[in-house]
């Protein structure tokens, strides 16, 4: 079941590869990383790396998508020429020889595939949320708790300096 997974999830991540390079409009160019990014973390699930995959979903997919598409609404980019409009014998060389390459990538990796080590048991564990959690919380608690009050405090600071922008703008007019 796990390889059927694996190989719905790689097949989404190529297709929407590229989708988002072949796209005209920059905005769905932006939605289909997203679904790229989306297909990465079931990857990572898959992996048993489920802080991983949150990370990706939250950060990536969320907050870095939201300021791509904010600046892409903000510049308002027009929908630029296709790829292949201009089609010409370089782009068909280009894509045979990838092609080799990519080939012989994959040939490579199946004639290694036996030279692996095989994992050990403990790292099974290595990439979970609770593996993670209990080692921020019991060796890094210090650090930890820092660091949240130092964003606390550069989030407080940034609401501060932008209130008082917006009073000084204010008492101007």
């Amino acid at each position: 079941m796990e390889t059927y997974l694996f190989v719905l999830f790689a097949v989404i991540a190529i297709a929407s590869a590229l989708g988002m390079i072949l796209n005209k409009s920059t905005v769905n160019s932006a939605l289909m990383l997203v679904i790229n990014l989306v297909t990465l973390s079931g990857i990572y699930l898959l992996l048993n790396a489920q802080f991983l995959a949150l990370i990706q979903i939250l950060v990536y997919a969320g907050a870095i998508m939201v300021l791509f598409l904010f600046v892409i609404m903000l510049l308002n980019v027009d929908d630029e020429e296709s790829l292949f409009a201009k089609f010409r014998v370089k782009y068909f060389i280009a894509f045979l020889l990838g092609s080799v390459i990519f080939a012989q990538i994959l040939y490579s990796i199946g004639g290694a595939a036996e030279l692996l080590p095989e994992i050990s048991s403990d790292m099974l564990e290595a990439g979970t949320v609770e593996a993670l959690g209990d080692v921020l919380y019991t060796d890094f608690l210090f650090t930890f708790e820092m660091t949240a009050i130092l964003l606390t405090a550069a989030v407080v600071g940034a609401l501060m300096l932008a209130q008082f922008q917006v009073k000084k703008d204010e008492d101007s007019e």
